[in-house]
């Protein structure tokens, strides 16, 4: 079984394709270009790199969120667009599953922060037990002080990864208990979509076309603020 996996979460694009067992590509660009500019390219380009068509997938995994608003709708939309086309499934992964994904049977508790704005991040915590990843915690937004003052007396070590550690990192150092993880673990990693992927799929964890949606936790900036412009027309009408 070949999975496509697809993962716009941030401003990271990254497109993998796996089988069963081996990683066959997986292309990562982290630039300031828009989802709209560069997945499709990636996607175009490692399909010929891998010497392999869309009629070769059987399952597309993609990324849902939480996350950036727009990258998420131009993944999920990529991913059901595929799914569509080829009449084949599609399999959801959260992006905290994804990024704690990455430290693959380290011992402690991985945190997830991904940048909310205003302060804030989306987060939730896992461990591993018996070479599975395990939520110990829901996916929430917190301000990042809240959450440090939550972890920080925690006898665990305590490792974060996240587009939020950098955003956050003279404060994160400053406790002792904190790992940092590498750059290479940092950012999203579509195998790590795939190998998540896979997992559900043999659990009969899937979705199609019509059921995959982003998973957007909190209402985008843009949405406030036309709520809020609505109230106060309605107040003043």
């Amino acid at each position: 079984m070949k999975v496509l996996g697809i993962d716009t979460s941030s401003k990271v694009a990254a497109v993998a394709i796996m089988d069963e067992d081996k990683l066959i590509g997986e292309y990562i660009i982290n630039s300031n270009k828009s989802h709209s500019e560069k997945l499709m390219p990636i996607i175009q380009e490692i399909f010929s790199q891998c010497n392999l068509t869309v009629d070769d997938i059987d399952l597309v995994a993609v990324c849902i969120g939480p996350g950036s608003f727009t990258g998420l709708r131009i993944g999920v939309a990529t991913a059901k667009s595929i799914a569509h086309s080829k009449q084949i499934p599609i399999v959801c992964v959260n992006s905290l599953e994804t990024l704690a994904f990455n430290m693959n049977l380290s011992k402690g508790i991985i945190c997830p922060i991904i940048d909310a704005q205003r302060n804030d991040v989306y987060t939730s915590k896992y461990t591993w037990e018996n070479n599975s990843l395990l939520c110990i915690e829901d996916i929430s937004v917190k301000n990042i002080d809240v959450l440090i003052d939550q972890i920080k007396d925690r006898y665990e070590q305590i490792i974060v990864v996240g587009d939020a550690v950098d955003i956050h990192k003279e404060k994160l150092e400053s406790l002792n208990n904190i790992y940092i993880s590498p750059n290479s673990h940092k950012v999203p990693r579509a195998s790590s979509v795939c190998q998540i992927a896979l997992e559900k799929y043999k659990n009969n964890i899937i979705d199609d076309y019509m059921t995959a949606n982003p998973l957007y936790i909190r209402k985008s900036q843009a949405e406030v603020e036309y709520e809020e412009r609505q109230r106060r027309m309605g107040e003043n009408g």
